[in-house]
C-alpha cells in the first residue's frame, strides 16, 4: 500500500486514487508541465501515461502509444479539459521499501537516484508550478531523497518559485543539520513570496542556531530591505558585512548602493560611491538609477557624464536611466545626445527598454513624430512600449491617433492592453470631454474583466464627472464593492466641480463618518461646493479641518482657502490669509489667485486694489497671469486709462508679446469702446489663436460694429466654437438681417454644436429679434435639454413681441420643468410685463423674485419696473419707487424715468430728472438732447436753445447713427 505522505504531496491534484499496490491515478485541474512527464520517464522508465480521449492530448514523448483507459474504470473517467494520469509500475513496489544500507551494489543505487532527482529538480526549478512542485517531492520521498540537502534546497526552492510558501515552510521544518544553503533558500523564498519580516526572522533564527552567514546571506536581506524601504533593517547589514570583512565583494558594495538609494538615504548611497576605489557598470548604475529614484535627475545625468568621463561603457540600464532623467527635466537635447549615443552602443533597437525610454522622452517633450517613428522601428515591442506610446499621443492632443494604436494593440498577438493602457486613455477622454471614447474604453474595460479593477473604476468615475454625467459616476461609485480615499475624492470633486454643492458636502460628511478622516486631497476636492455667501459655515470648518491635518503652511491649501472665502463674499478672511502668506513668504501665486478670485467673481476694484498692494511689495514681481486678470478688471470697469497703463507695463516687462495677455488687451479695449486700440492689438499679434479671434469678434459686437465683426468672422483661420458663435450672432442680431443669422445657423448644424446651451439661446435671440419669432420657437421646441439660458431667451422673445401672458406661462412651464430662475429670467419676464402693459403682474413678480426665489434685485430689475410705470403712465409712483431704494440708484434707472417723461410730455418731471442725470454722467449727450427734445414739444424753445448751446459749450457729440437696408434674401 502506499503510505499516507505520498498522498498528501498531491493535494495540489483534483483526485488521487490508489488503484492498486503497483498502481496510482492522478487526477488534474489542467494538463501538468512537460517537465512533470519528463521526470516521471526518467525516474519510473516503465511508467505508462493513460490519456483520456475526451481529454487534452499530452505533448511529451508522442512518438509512444500510450495505452487508453479500459472501459471498466469509467468511474474514475474524467472529462475534458481534466488530464488523467496512470502511473503502472512495478517500480513504486521496491522504491518503497527501505534500501539496504549493508548492500553496496543498492548503496550506489540510491546515490544515483538520489542525484538523478536533484537534477530533474533542479531543471523544474526553471518554470515551475505546483504539480511539479508536487510530483517532485512524492518522487523524492518514495527514494528517501529528503536527507540529501542539495535535493531539498532545490526542492524549496521550487515550492517557493510555484508561489507555494506554505509547502516550502512545511518542506524546510522537516529538513534537519542545515546548512547556510538551505538557509539562504528559506531566507529567498520569504523575500520572494512578500514575506519580509520573515527573512529577517529567519536570519536571527538561523544565527541563533549557530550557522555562520555568507555574502549571500546579505544581499538577500538587503533585497528585502530595500524591498520595505526598511533603512534600519539595512543599516545593520552593512554593519555586519563590515564587521565580517565582506565589503571586499563587489556585488556586496553595489547591493549596499542599491539598498541606501531605495531606503531615500541617497547621501549615504552618494559617500559609500564616493570612497570606492573599484567601480563597475553596475555601481554606476546604481547611483544613476537611484538618483532618478529619489527625484533627483539633475544628478543622475551628473553621474551619467562623470561614468562617460571614467571610460566605462555604458550599457541598456544606464541608457534607460539617463533617458529617463532627462524626460523628467525635458531635457529634449541632452535626450538626443543619449539616443545618438545608444545608437552607436547598439542599444537603441535591440534593448526593449531603451527604445521604451526614447519613447517617452520624445514624447513629454512634445516630438511625437520623432518617438512614433522609434516605435515603429522596434523589433520587439511589449506593453510598457505600446503604453508609452498611447500616452504620447494622448498627452500631444493626438487622441484619435492613441485610439487606434489602442486598436492596433487588440490585434497583436503577442501584447495585449492591460489595466495600465486603460488608465493611460482614460485621462485624455475627461480632459476633451469625449464621452463617446470614454464609454469605448467603459466597454473595453467589462469585456476584458477589469471593470472591478480599483484603479479602472476611480479613472472611469474621473472621466464620467468631468464629462458631466454624474449619474453614471454615481453608478461606478455605488457599485465599488471596496473604495479607497481617491475614489471618495473623485466622487466629491465631481459633485463639487459640476455645481451639487449639497451632494458633494453630504458625501464628505458620510466619508467623515465612516473612517473619521480624510486627506489634504479630499479638502481640495469639497472646497469649489463653498461657492456662495449661506456655505461660509461650512468652508469655515474645512479650514479648521485643513489646520488640524498639519497643511497651514501648503500652499496650495492656502490659495484654495482664499478662492473659497472670496466665493463665499468675505474679502476680509482672504485678505487675512494673504496677509499671513506674505509673513511667512512672497509668493506670487498666492496672489494670483486673491486677484483671479476677486477678478472672476466680479469684485474688480478689490482686484486692482490688490495687485498695487502687490507691486508694493520688493520680492514679488507680476507675471503674465497676474496681468490677465488685472487687464480684466480694468475692462469690466471700463478704466481705459489704467489698462493703456497695464500695456505699456507688459511690453515693459515683454509679456505684452504673451498671448494670453494679448487676448485681454483686446477685450478690455473692446469693453471700453476703444474700438481702434483693439484691432491694433489684434493684427499686432503673432500667435493669434480661436480665443483671439473670440475676443476681436465679441469687440466689434459689443460696439455695435457688427458688420466688422462679420468680416474677421469671415477671415478666421480656426474651426469655431461656441464662443465663437455666440459673439457673431450677437452681432447678426444688432444688424437685424436674418439672412446672415441663417448662415451661421447653417455652421452651427453643420459642426453639430446645435445642443450647446449658450448657442441655443443665442439662435433664439437672433432670430426673435429679426422677427422670426416662428422659428425661435421651433428651435425652441427641439431643444432635448432646455438650459436656463434657453427658458430667459425664449421668455424674451416673447416680451421682445409684446406677447406677455405667453412670457408668464411659459416662466410657470420653466418652474414646472425643475428649472431654477435666475436674475437673468426675471429681468426678461419684467421686461416682457413691460413692454405688454402688464404692470400689476410686473409687480407681483418684482415682489415673487426676493421672496420665492432669493433673488436680490440688481440695477436692470430697477430699470425694467421703472420702464414698466413709466410706459403706463405713472411717473410719479416710478419717481417714489427710485426714490425708496435701498441701494444708490444707477444713471439707467433715471434714464428710464427720463424716456418715459418724455414719451409722455411731463416737462416738470423730466427737467427734475435731468438735472440729477447732469451731476451722475455731466459727459453723456443723450440725456441733454431728450431733455431738449421735450423742451421743443412743449413749444419752450428758449429753454431748448439755452440746452443746444450748452451742448456746443462743453463741446458734447452725439454719435452718429446709420440705417441698414438688406438687398438680399430674408
Amino acid at each position: 500500500m502506499f503510505p499516507v505522505d505520498l498522498m498528501s504531496k498531491f493535494k495540489t491534484a483534483t483526485a488521487l486514487t490508489q488503484i492498486s499496490n503497483t498502481a496510482l491515478l492522478l487526477r488534474f485541474s489542467s494538463p501538468p508541465s512537460a517537465s512533470a512527464s519528463f521526470a516521471l520517464h526518467q525516474i519510473f522508465p516503465n511508467t505508462n501515461i493513460t490519456t483520456h480521449p475526451h481529454c487534452h492530448t499530452y505533448n511529451a514523448h508522442q512518438q509512444h502509444r500510450f495505452p487508453i483507459l479500459p472501459s471498466n474504470n469509467s468511474s474514475v473517467l474524467i472529462p475534458k479539459p481534466n488530464l488523467v494520469l496512470l502511473l503502472h509500475s512495478s517500480y513504486f513496489s521496491t522504491a518503497l521499501h527501505p534500501f539496504d544500507e549493508t548492500s553496496q551494489r543498492d548503496h550506489r543505487a540510491q546515490d544515483n537516484r538520489f542525484y538523478h532527482v536533484f537534477d530533474l529538480i533542479k531543471f523544474s526549478t526553471i518554470r515551475p508550478n505546483i504539480v511539479t512542485a508536487s510530483i517532485g517531492h512524492c518522487i523524492a520521498l518514495k527514494i528517501g531523497a529528503l536527507a540529501h540537502l542539495p535535493t531539498s534546497t532545490s526542492l524549496l526552492t521550487m515550492y517557493s518559485r510555484a508561489r507555494d510558501f506554505g509547502s516550502s515552510l512545511a518542506l524546510f521544518d522537516e529538513i534537519h543539520n542545515r546548512d547556510v544553503i538551505i538557509w539562504n533558500a528559506m531566507i529567498t523564498a520569504s523575500l520572494e513570496n512578500g514575506c519580509f519580516s520573515a527573512a529577517m526572522n529567519f536570519f536571527v533564527e538561523m544565527t541563533e542556531e549557530g550557522t555562520g552567514f555568507d555574502s549571500t546571506t546579505l544581499l538577500v536581506l538587503m533585497s528585502a530591505s530595500s524591498h520595505t524601504n526598511h533603512l534600519k533593517q539595512g543599516q545593520i547589514i552593512h554593519g555586519l558585512s563590515l564587521k565580517a570583512g565582506m565589503l571586499f565583494d563587489s556585488t556586496l558594495r553595489n547591493a549596499l548602493l542599491d539598498m541606501y538609494s531605495k531606503c531615500s538615504d541617497l547621501s549615504s548611497s552618494e559617500l559609500m560611491f564616493a570612497g570606492m576605489e573599484c567601480r563597475d557598470i553596475v555601481s554606476w548604475n546604481s547611483m544613476i538609477s537611484g538618483c532618478l529614484y529619489n527625484s533627483h535627475p539633475e544628478k543622475s545625468l551628473w553621474y551619467f557624464e562623470e561614468m562617460a568621463f571614467s571610460g566605462e561603457r555604458a550599457d541598456n540600464v544606464s541608457l534607460s536611466s539617463a533617458i529617463s532623467a532627462c524626460t523628467s527635466l525635458g531635457e529634449l537635447i541632452f535626450g538626443q545626445v543619449i539616443h545618438g549615443w545608444g545608437i552607436k552602443l547598439g542599444y537603441e533597437s535591440s534593448h526593449i527598454s531603451v527604445s521604451n525610454s526614447l519613447v517617452s522622452l520624445y514624447s513629454q517633450c512634445g516630438d511625437i513624430e520623432a518617438a512614433e517613428t522609434i516605435f515603429k522601428e522596434m523589433i520587439h515591442k511589449d506593453a510598457i512600449s505600446w503604453n508609452a506610446m498611447i500616452e504620447g499621443f494622448s498627452s500631444n492632443g493626438k487622441i484619435s491617433e492613441a485610439f487606434d494604436l489602442l486598436r492596433e494593440m487588440q490585434i497583436t498577438w503577442s501584447v495585449q492592453p492591460d489595466k495600465v493602457t486603460v488608465v493611460t486613455i482614460i485621462p485624455p477622454c475627461a480632459e476633451k470631454m469625449m464621452l463617446t471614447e470614454g464609454r469605448t474604453i467603459h466597454g473595453f474595460t467589462i469585456r476584458r474583466q477589469m471593470g472591478s479593477d480599483l484603479l479602472v473604476k476611480n479613472c472611469l468615475m474621473d472621466m464620467y464627472s468631468k464629462c458631466d454625467r454624474l449619474k453614471k459616476a454615481e453608478l461606478l461609485f455605488n457599485s465599488m464593492l471596496e473604495r479607497d480615499l481617491v475614489s471618495w475624492n473623485i466622487m466629491i470633486s465631481g459633485y463639487s466641480q459640476n455645481g451639487h454643492s449639497g451632494e458633494a458636502q453630504n458625501l464628505f460628511r458620510e466619508l467623515l463618518r465612516l473612517y473619521s478622516n480624510c486627506s489634504l486631497s479630499t479638502i481640495l476636492a469639497i472646497l469649489p461646493s463653498c461657492d456662495s455667501h449661506e456655505s461660509l459655515q461650512f468652508g469655515k470648518s474645512l479650514h479648521s479641518w485643513q489646520l488640524k491635518l498639519g497643511f497651514s503652511n501648503d500652499i496650495l491649501a492656502v490659495n484654495s482657502l482664499m478662492y473659497m472665502y472670496i466665493n463665499c463674499v468675505d474679502l476680509k478672511a482672504a485678505f487675512s490669509l494673504l496677509q499671513q502668506r506674505i509673513n511667512v513668504v512672497a509668493d506670487i501665486t498666492c496672489w494670483n489667485t486673491v486677484i483671479a478670485g476677486c477678478t472672476q467673481k466680479g469684485h474688480f476694484q478689490e482686484a486692482l486694489n490688490t495687485f498695487i498692494l502687490m507691486r508694493l511689495e520688493p520680492n514679488v514681481s507680476h507675471d503674465s497671469v497676474t496681468l490677465v486678470n488685472v487687464i480684466s478688471a480694468c475692462g469690466n470697469l471700463e478704466l481705459v486709462s489704467e489698462g493703456k497703463s497695464l500695456h505699456g507695463l507688459a511690453f515693459k516687462t515683454l509679456m505684452g508679446l504673451d498671448t494670453r495677455v494679448q487676448n485681454a488687451l483686446i477685450s478690455m479695449y473692446g469693453r471700453c469702446g476703444d474700438i481702434e486700440n483693439a484691432r491694433l492689438v489684434f493684427y499686432s499679434c503673432s500667435n493669434r489663436n480661436l480665443c483671439s479671434w473670440n475676443c476681436m469678434i465679441s469687440a466689434f459686437s459689443q460696439n455695435k460694429d457688427a458688420r466688422r465683426a462679420l468680416e474677421v468672422f469671415r477671415c478666421l483661420e480656426y474651426e469655431p466654437n461656441e464662443i465663437t458663435f455666440t459673439g457673431i450672432l450677437s452681432a447678426c442680431t444688432q444688424l437685424g438681417l436674418v439672412r446672415y443669422g441663417r448662415e451661421i445657423h447653417g455652421h452651427v448644424l453643420r459642426l453639430g454644436l446645435q445642443e450647446n446651451p449658450f448657442i441655443s439661446a443665442a439662435l433664439l435671440d437672433m432670430y426673435s429679434n429679426c422677427g422670426r419669432l416662428d422659428i425661435a420657437i421651433q428651435i425652441f421646441s427641439n431643444t432635448q435639454e432646455k438650459s436656463v439660458a434657453a427658458w430667459n431667451s425664449m421668455i424674451s422673445a416673447y416680451g421682445y413681441h409684446s406677447n406677455g401672458r405667453k412670457a408668464i406661462e411659459l416662466f410657470h412651464e420653466m418652474y414646472k420643468a425643475g428649472t431654477m430662475a435666475t436674475k437673468s429670467t426675471f429681468i426678461s419676464l419684467l421686461s416682457a410685463c413691460s413692454h405688454a402693459g402688464l404692470v400689476n403682474e410686473g409687480i407681483w413678480y418684482y415682489d415673487l423674485m426676493l421672496k420665492e426665489y432669493g433673488v436680490e434685485p440688481v440695477t436692470e430689475h430697477h430699470v425694467c419696473m421703472v420702464d414698466m410705470l413709466g410706459r403706463s403712465g405713472k411717473l410719479h409712483e416710478a419717481y417714489e419707487f427710485i426714490k425708496q431704494m435701498q441701494t444708490q440708484p444707477e444713471p439707467g434707472v433715471w434714464g428710464a424715468l427720463l424716456s418715459a417723461c418724455s414719451y409722455h410730455g411731463d416737462v416738470e418731471m423730466g427737467r427734475k430728472v435731468a438735472k440729477l442725470l447732469f451731476e451722475l454722467e455731466p459727459d453723456n449727450v443723450g440725456y441733454y438732447i431728450s431733455l431738449s427734445n421735450m423742451y421743443v414739444s412743449a413749444g419752450r424753445w428758449k429753454e431748448a436753445v439755452e440746452l443746444r448751446k450748452t451742448i456746443q459749450d462743453q463741446r458734447l457729440k452725439k454719435p452718429a447713427g446709420y440705417s441698414l437696408i438688406d438687398v438680399g434674401f430674408g
